[in-house]
């Protein structure tokens, strides 16, 4: 008994400290999103392992103002530092190597820096942005002067422009790309003689109609003095090792930035890919555009608000990326083709690995360095066991391992089931081996409807090869069988034209064929000889909702892949009867006012009959999207186009034959009654409000006595 009171004592203890423990190693949460913008918890895929400060470094005089923080080839780390005036070399392992704060230049003269803002090292120089001297200075490896390019001179400039360089990055031809904070017409190039060979990336800009129609007013001076509509400029640079340029901005429009990251814009994205033209090349082919976070909280009460601002860009290992949001302190690292691996960082608290304002980034080798402004130093993150996985699981993805990329998603899987990008991969993997079903599983997972609909059609086009006959049987049974329907209704339509008396509900509902393809004349007997009833439009218009009903579940995967799970049958009555029955009564109201010779009854029947085309053509719409892939997905909008283009001619011509009126009297009826219907949504939205306002007001007073007495 003694040993097994021992043993729970230890299990206690252990339970106590363990969540301690967890939370102390992971004081940020980790997360992905959904295709519905959802936020998906991840695992953690890097920890904060150390804080280097100046006192780590061993630096005499501590560091003051960062400007940039850069790891070069050699995995040696590069400060620049504004207050100080200088640049500082740290060897891999973070302890200092050599600072850089004065230089003879080429004169024999004396130099020094002035606010250097941004520095860049590739296997030959060290480039350093003298930001308040205008220039790049160069030195090599060693810290030894080489050359400084000054302000570029040419026509291209603006008079009076300032030329202010703050980050900058060389390629394997000699070209430097410079970002200066002053200039707004691109990326500056230039060689490293100085020459300067034009811009690249300017950012696009928006123009309203109501701006293009004012411009047409503005004298030359205003025109002159106008500022608005300038492209914004960049705020770092970045290469990689096939020279293609990352360049971020934090000047974009947020609400434009935000609705780029929804719709996958390039043109309003804080993030680029530029290639030698300065052409946008960075895939997006994730749920979201890369640009941060995707959920923002904009109320009153969040306490940031707004889309991200992006300060800085950083390449990882297998073709990774990462981004820095300086708003909400978070790091967020994407892969080649765009799609969000992990987001991680946060500025509350105090725990370690917690940055109240990051304000660079960069990678040394699997660690990730992120800078504190606020307390001077960088943090070194490591990256765990999860983030290991997903590497090599890029890794071999990129090199065409396939054999081993189902292995590698499917142990990632198991860490994390919410992440998406993973049953993505394996669906490709599965793709390329020609398991196509199987791929399809994988893709309908991830909500990956493009390449589910490439699998699809690979399984279709197999399944068409062996089972050609069907289709022509298939298309001459179909036109076989219009014929006899339509033929059967054409019958039908005539015997009952000469039919005396009460007409049947089956006769009354046939005539709906009628109606539609011949208005005028099926219009004047719907009213004048009786061929519809009230009854028969009631069954019409239930046909249509459930018609409707059908189309919200019953669409394929393809077109429909998150079914809405709120609109039930009572959903589908109150897109199709509340739209007529506001319509209905609407027109009579007006009409009575203005010689209508329709009654309510009249305008009912002959609404309810022009809905004929909606479930004629949006039910085989709704039966063929179950068969077609994403790309033959224009035939069923061209069906629900037709149906609702017939059934707006159907109804401007009922109501003229219902009412008697003229073409131009009808016309303007119909707008007035679309107007009324507004106004009478608008009264019953407004007595449904201050209803609940006086119910609630009379709960709360009813409470309050209860809670008194």
């Amino acid at each position: 008994m003694k040993k097994l009171y021992k043993i729970l004592l230890v299990a206690m203890i252990v339970l106590m400290v363990l969540p301690t423990v967890v939370s102390a190693a992971n004081p940020y949460a980790t997360y992905t999103y959904s295709i519905k913008g959802n936020v998906l918890s991840s695992p953690t895929a890097y920890v904060p392992d150390t804080i280097v400060d100046s006192k780590y470094i061993g630096l005499e005089v501590p560091l003051d103002d960062i400007g940039e923080l850069f790891v070069g080839p050699d995995m040696k780390v590069y400060i620049s530092e504004t207050r100080n005036d200088r640049v500082v070399v740290l060897d891999r392992y973070y302890k200092l190597d050599f600072e850089i704060s004065t230089f003879i230049n080429e004169q024999g003269v004396p130099d020094s820096f002035n606010n250097p803002a941004g520095v860049f090292v590739d296997e030959q120089y060290i480039y350093v942005c003298d930001t308040d001297n205008n220039r790049i200075v160069i030195f090599d490896l060693d810290g030894n002067y080489k050359k400084i390019i000054g302000k570029p001179e040419s026509n291209l400039f603006e008079e009076g422009s300032v030329y202010k360089p703050i980050a900058c990055a060389a390629d394997d031809y000699g070209r430097l790309f410079v970002v200066s904070s002053t200039t707004y017409q691109g990326i500056i190039i230039l060689n490293l003689n100085g020459d300067f060979f034009g811009f690249i990336g300017a950012q696009k800009v928006s123009v309203s109609a109501l701006e293009l129609l004012w411009r047409n007013f503005q004298t030359e001076a205003q025109k002159a003095q106008r500022q608005e509509n300038v492209s914004t400029e960049f705020n770092n640079i970045v290469i990689d090792d096939r020279n293609f340029i990352y360049v971020t901005t934090s000047s974009i429009d947020e609400s434009q930035q935000q609705a780029a990251i929804r719709n996958k814009d390039k043109n309003f994205s804080p993030v680029k890919k530029l290639n030698a033209s300065g052409i946008d090349v960075l895939a997006r082919n994730g749920f979201f555009g890369p640009g941060g976070e995707v959920k923002v909280d904009n109320s009153s009460r969040a306490e940031i608000t707004g889309a991200s601002k992006i300060i800085d860009v950083a390449l990882g290992p297998e073709e990774t990326w990462s981004i820095i949001d300086t708003k909400r302190s978070k790091v967020f690292t994407y892969d080649n083709t765009g799609n969000l691996l992990f987001a991680f960082g946060d500025k509350n608290g105090t725990q370690f690995g917690n940055i109240d304002s990051i304000g660079a980034i960069t990678y040394q080798g699997s660690k990730i360095l992120l800078l504190d402004t606020t307390n001077d130093n960088f943090v070194v993150f490591r990256r765990t066991e999860y983030g290991d996985l997903l590497v090599r699981a890029l890794e071999h993805d990129n090199n065409r391992m396939y054999d081993l990329i189902i292995n590698d998603w499917t142990e990632i899987l198991k860490r994390n089931n919410n992440f998406d990008a993973a049953y993505i991969r394996i669906g490709q993997s599965l793709f390329r081996q020609g398991e196509y079903e199987e791929a399809m599983k994988y893709y309908k997972s991830a909500f990956d409807t493009e390449n589910y609909s490439k699998a699809y059609t690979e399984i279709r086009k197999s399944w068409s090869n062996k089972n050609f006959w069907i289709f022509p049987i298939i298309i001459v049974v179909a036109f076989v069988a219009l014929s006899k329907f339509l033929g059967f209704t054409g019958k039908v339509n005539k015997r009952t034209a000469l039919k005396v008396g009460r007409k049947s509900l089956k006769e009354e509902l046939i005539y709906a064929f009628h109606v539609i393809v011949h208005p005028f004349d099926g219009f004047w007997d719907l009213k004048h000889e009786k061929r519809g009833s009230v009854k028969s439009a009631f069954v019409i218009l239930l046909i249509t909702i459930i018609v409707y009903f059908y189309n919200s579940i019953g669409q394929g995967y393809i077109f429909n892949p998150l079914p809405s799970t709120t609109f039930n049958i009572m959903g589908a009555i109150a897109a199709v009867f509340v739209p007529v029955m506001l319509w209905v009564i609407s027109n009579w109201c007006l009409t009575t006012l203005f010689d209508g010779e329709g009654s309510m009854a009249d305008v009912f029947v002959a609404t309810c009959y022009c809905l004929t085309p909606l479930p004629i053509l949006i039910l085989p719409g709704t039966i063929a999207s179950n068969f077609l892939n994403l790309s033959e997905g224009g035939l069923i909008t061209l069906l629900s186009t037709i149906a609702y283009l017939w059934l707006g001619i159907l109804v401007v011509l009922a109501m003229q034959v219902t009412h008697d009126y003229s073409v131009v009297k009808n016309l303007l009826t119909c707008v007035v009654t679309i107007v009324f219907m507004a106004f009478i949504m608008f009264v019953g939205i407004l007595f449904t409000t201050l209803t609940g306002k006086v119910v609630s007001f009379i709960t709360n007073i009813i409470d309050e006595i209860s809670y008194r007495l």
